[in-house]
């Protein structure tokens, strides 16, 4: 017999968790049975809403540690010094199916990545691909609604998929990535990360530096064949997310060195393509790998509810010395994940523990809302500026201005010499073997 006390949620003790109250024997249930109506009414609100894309994943926390300078880049305090340390959570994810599918699919993987830095929480939330289907945010609705249910046969329908990318030629260079040997890892361990989008970086100096971020599996890369995917479906749905809990179970943590590609923010403006295209690489032999550091993973999360699917990473959340780009899926991305996020979690999700600071404290004016725990000081106020030495804004966030050129409307992406949206595909097939041709 166990000697913790079985309670109910305001902490009464409970005597019979296995008998409902009855009016008499073999009667009907009794209203006043406050710990039958407590668990069956709480059961009914277990649930919230899933992520409408990534709404499949797996965690687990780590920490980055820095190997190589780069404070030439950016003044990012993390990044300040080789030898240091900075804790991160990690979400890897499936991008189209819901919460039920299975992970050996074809489909990109998230790379979703926090880090809990002294300067506040920097999300960097990208994928498994260097590049996206699309590169304006306007059209993003509409293709994950190719991707997802058709709203007719209720499942996901391969016409949708293929009509929609026959209408965006855009989607070239990402589809010759899915369907190439790399299209279903074989674990999150054994696949690439990338921030995908472009970044920009600030040094102290004031000088800003467009950059592409590059994490590289230290397992080395193992993919599976559309024949091995069907059947390992078939014997574990849940594939990626046993390795990954069992490997660090075992002490097998696994690891990614982080590189980056660097532009000077003047070679933008000239370079051969819109170099904030997402649906495009780099070439490494105009930008090539720098080091930065090294990603490890040391521990699994004790509640994957709590700390997997309450997880929310937003591309807003910068600390000073980065920001964005013009890219405008980033750009779009600035506004959506935030607000899925109130919407899913609630306006407080920020306080809880796997979303909150860790190496600071979040100090602000925003006040209330549903389930707000934060308590301040009699004295604190909630607004600004005030006379009671309120925390201020400061210069040590600021960042080098984007330059913006033109007038206001509904454009396309600034022209450059080669923009098409079939040259880096080609590029990538001709690298190919000709078994995965």
């Amino acid at each position: 017999m166990s000697k913790r006390v079985l309670t109910t949620e305001s902490g009464a003790p409970v005597a019979d968790n296995q008998n409902s109250a009855t009016a008499g024997v073999g009667g009907p249930l009794l209203l006043q049975d406050q710990h039958l109506l407590e668990k069956l009414a709480r059961f009914n609100r277990e649930r919230i809403p899933e992520r409408v894309v990534h709404a499949r994943g797996s965690g687990a926390y780590g920490y980055f540690e820095v190997t190589d300078d780069v404070t030439g880049f950016t003044k990012a305090a993390f990044l300040s010094e080789v030898g240091k340390r900075t804790e991160t959570f990690i979400r890897f994810s499936t991008v189209a199916d819901s919460l039920g599918g299975a992970d050996a699919v074809r489909d990109p993987r998230g790379f979703a990545l926090k880090f809990y830095t002294e300067e506040g929480n920097y999300d960097l939330v990208g994928n498994n691909t260097p590049v996206f289907f699309i590169k304006d945010p306007i059209k993003f609705p509409d293709f994950i609604h190719s991707q997802k249910r058709d709203p007719f046969t209720g499942k996901q329908e391969p016409d949708n998929v293929w009509d929609f990318w026959a209408h965006s030629p855009e989607s070239t260079h990402q589809i010759t990535w899915l369907f190439g040997d790399r299209g279903i890892p074989a674990s999150y361990r054994h696949m690439h990360g990338f921030g995908s989008h472009t970044y920009q970086w600030t040094n102290e100096a004031g000088e800003a530096f467009f950059v592409k971020y590059h994490f590289k599996t230290n397992q080395g890369i193992r993919s599976l064949s559309a024949e091995q995917a069907a059947e390992l479906v078939g014997k574990d749905a849940n594939s990626h997310q046993t390795d990954l809990l069992q490997a660090i179970e075992r002490g097998v943590n696994p690891s990614w060195t982080l590189y980056v590609q660097v532009m000077p923010a003047a070679e933008a403006v000239d370079y051969r393509f819109n170099p904030f295209d997402l649906t495009k690489v780099w070439p490494h032999a105009d930008y090539p790998l720098q080091r930065v550091g090294r990603l490890v993973l040391d521990r699994n999360p004790d509640n994957v509810f709590a700390e997997v699917e309450q997880a929310a990473f937003s591309p807003n959340n910068f600390v000073p010395g980065i920001g964005p780009s013009p890219d405008k899926m980033l750009q779009g991305r600035l506004f959506a994940y935030a607000d899925a996020h109130r919407y899913r979690l609630g306006v407080n999700h920020t306080l809880l523990p796997v979303n909150a600071p860790r190496a600071t404290t979040a100090q602000n004016y925003g006040r209330d809302g549903l389930m707000a725990t934060r308590n301040g000081s009699r004295h604190d106020k909630n607004y600004e500026p005030n006379s009671y030495q309120g925390p201020a804004q400061t210069d040590a966030a600021l960042s080098a201005p984007l330059a913006i050129h033109g007038w206001t409307g509904t454009h396309e992406a600034p022209a450059h010499v080669k923009d098409d949206d079939f040259f880096q595909a080609g590029e990538l097939y001709r690298l190919m073997s000709e078994d995965e041709k």
